[in-house]
């Protein structure tokens, strides 16, 4: 048997992997086991009762965490003309057209986001294998092809995250970080249950949501009560 590290085992201490603790009580006992020498993300694992390999069972979408991410997210916008200057005044780090498209070509990516006015998806359709599978591909239904560039810019940076189940039916999300007050991190929780309540496919069929953790980068995992958690996440 594997001989777990004495942190781990000190962090694991006081956490019965059997409960169903109140969201609340997840949020105070993951705080309280964050104890890595860097701001640790928090971050929740969502286990919804869907199958993502059919179309009417996918859940996709974007929430803006009340309380932000506590993360510096830097954006590139594809945009010409007048649509670029509201995209640089509204604080987009980088922003281009075919000379970004030739930066990324080149392998400089230096940034997390992409937004895209819709005339510029022609041109942005050539980097699919390569911002593809970073999970940055401009998409409509997130909000990240627009032609309101400067909310789109405003609420990457102000606390707007991206979820989408994978194929095992997991949405995984940073929700804050370990130096946010438990009132924070609760409110960001309660408002991203929500959105995946909202974003409910009409295929799923059965129970919705049926497992949730709660956990810091370094920390154990603590498993949330999913009816008390939803039904406060409604509530809010």
């Amino acid at each position: 048997m594997a001989k777990v590290a004495k942190r781990i085992a000190a962090a694991r201490e006081g956490i019965d992997p059997r409960k169903l603790y109140t969201l609340d009580e997840a949020v105070k006992l993951v705080k309280e086991r964050a104890t890595a020498k860097f701001d640790e993300t928090v971050e929740i694992a969502v286990n919804l009762g869907v199958d993502p390999r059919h179309a009417d069972q996918m859940v996709r979408g974007v929430v803006s965490l009340p309380n932000g991410t506590g993360r510096s997210v830097r954006v590139a916008v594809f945009a010409k003309g007048p649509k670029a200057d509201e995209a640089q005044k509204a604080g987009a780090d980088v922003v281009g057209a075919e000379d970004l498209v030739e930066q990324i070509q080149a392998g400089n990516i230096n940034f997390d986001k992409v937004i895209a006015t819709p005339d510029m998806m022609p041109l942005v359709g050539r980097l699919g294998k390569v911002l593809g599978p970073r999970g940055m591909m401009p998409n409509p239904k997130v909000g990240t092809v627009t032609m309101d560039v400067a909310k789109a810019v405003q609420d990457s940076k102000g606390g707007a995250v991206e979820f989408r189940v994978e194929k095992n039916g997991i949405v995984h999300c940073g929700v804050g970080k370990a130096s946010f007050g438990e009132k924070a991190l609760s409110e960001n929780i309660r408002a991203l249950l929500d959105a995946l309540l909202k974003a409910k496919p009409s295929g799923a069929k059965g129970q919705y949501v049926k497992k949730i953790a709660l956990s810091s980068t370094m920390g154990p995992g603590v498993r949330i009560d999913t009816s008390e958690a939803s039904a406060t996440a409604a509530a809010a």
